[in-house]
């Protein structure tokens, strides 16, 4: 494939730019979300015009540095990949959905697009349905590949698989997380001019937000955050907001100098959060379980079946926001992603190593290129802990063990190697300047 084409008017990146970015979720939680909320603050940071149109109900809570946010009006059930609640939308599985009310959903996005007036370009997130919007719009357009649509919603299905096809021919650029999603992108889609167009950009990270802290202003920090946590009492819980009493549980928890281990994601089978706390059982070190998903019970039932003193070292905190994690990310001798499925990227291992929090991931998909861009960094005799076999339960606690047995001062040494990565490789503001790029050597001549 092509990785060096691209696509917009003569363009360069220090001239102000009007960008729409297409998006037909929430701001929050998700990776898609954050994707675009980040590159929505990104490039209003650098001084371009942005206008995110998204379905999010309450995007006052988040930074976008001055970027409009639009949400479209929408009078059908709201088409996703995996099923999940949102707050005042029906949500359906795209493969479930006829073809009349998928192409209303479009027709109604492709409108609030155009409504928006002349842009220099238009990123729209996901093959499928961000390419229709795309290709409808009238735009210059880029799609941003993620990677959940081709396997959840559109591997083995041909009707969604030549849709896409049609769509992605006339898109100037398609954007891929990783060199995973790239293959994915073309074994699921098929072949097509469009291949030619695909560039491998990695999702970004907020190096400035996420960075090292002195472990007591981490704690009282975090916190600080968890204080400011709205109700969510037991009676009434909202699985998408904290738990209540995270302040005093994890001021607690983490008190002392005990190695601590995180996990950061959505709590289902494919993210492999039972093998972490079958591992964990094997390992001197209390551990921080982040997320919300319909495995939660389940894995919390497992842990009460754990001996002491394993049993009561994991402790659960429901999804929390940047806000708080920035601050959590820090306090982790080790960051564990043990995913089971096809990952795009990887960003919670990123966003970790942003922290200084060495990450450690299953070695597959686009987690591999996580760990093989540690690897080049870390000293030659730590390259080994950046990953392990995936599902290997005993190769997961052997290394854990070795991570958090390792001195401070050798520890120190893969940390900065981590926050180095994660600066040169992942920030957003270069990930923003690279698709500018992009998007201006594709420009017609």
């Amino acid at each position: 494939m092509d990785r060096l084409h691209g696509f917009l008017p003569a363009m360069p990146s220090v001239v102000r730019v009007r960008i729409l970015i297409w998006h037909g979720y929430l701001l929050g939680g998700t990776g898609s979300n954050v994707y675009t909320r980040s590159l929505a603050r990104a490039w209003s940071r650098l001084g371009h015009e942005v206008v995110v149109l998204c379905q999010e109900p309450h995007p006052e809570q988040f930074d976008l540095a001055g970027a409009r946010v639009v949400r479209p009006k929408i009078d059908t059930r709201l088409p996703v990949f995996v099923l999940d609640r949102y707050p005042d939308l029906p949500a359906c599985r795209l493969p479930e959905m006829g073809p009349t009310e998928v192409g209303r959903f479009v027709e109604a996005n492709v409108a609030a697009v155009r409504a928006q007036g002349q842009a220099d370009f238009l990123l729209a997130n996901h093959v499928l349905l961000g390419g229709p919007v795309g290709a409808g719009s009238g735009l210059p357009f880029a799609v941003k590949a993620h990677g959940s649509e081709l396997e959840f919603s559109m591997r083995g299905n041909a009707e969604l698989c030549r849709w896409a096809r049609e769509s992605l021919a006339t898109a100037h650029a398609v954007l891929a997380g990783s060199e995973h999603v790239a293959r994915v992108l073309h074994d699921v889609v098929g072949p097509g001019e469009y291949t030619r167009r695909v560039h491998v950009l990695p999702p970004g990270v907020d190096v400035d937000m996420l960075r090292p802290q002195d472990r007591a202003a981490a704690v009282k920090a975090l916190v600080e955050q968890c204080r400011l946590d709205a109700p969510n009492p037991p009676t009434a819980h909202d699985e998408r907001r904290p738990d209540e009493g995270n302040a005093e549980r994890l001021g607690r928890f983490l008190a002392g100098m005990q190695p601590t281990v995180l996990y950061v994601g959505k709590l289902s089978p494919e993210k492999g959060v039972s093998l972490l706390i079958g591992a964990l059982a094997g390992v001197d070190a209390r551990a921080v379980i982040v997320g919300f998903g319909p495995q939660r019970a389940d894995l919390e039932a497992q842990v009460r079946e754990l001996a002491p003193p394993a049993r009561d070292g994991i402790v659960f905190t429901g999804p929390l926001e940047h806000r708080h994690l920035a601050h959590l990310w820090p306090l982790a001798d080790v960051s564990v992603t043990p995913s089971m499925f096809p990952e795009a990227f990887g960003m919670v291992a990123a966003e970790a190593a942003a922290c200084g929090s060495p990450p450690l991931v299953a070695r597959h998909s686009g987690l591999a290129e996580v760990a093989a861009a540690l690897e080049r960094e870390y000293p030659a005799r730590y390259r080994h802990l950046t990953g392990f076999t995936p599902g290997d339960q005993d190769e997961l606690t052997a290394k854990l063990t070795e991570l958090v047995l390792l001195p401070r001062g050798e520890w120190e040494q893969i940390s900065a190697a981590a926050r180095r990565v994660a600066v040169r490789q992942w920030s957003w503001e270069g990930i923003a300047r690279s698709i500018l790029d992009v998007m201006e050597a594709a420009a017609p001549d």
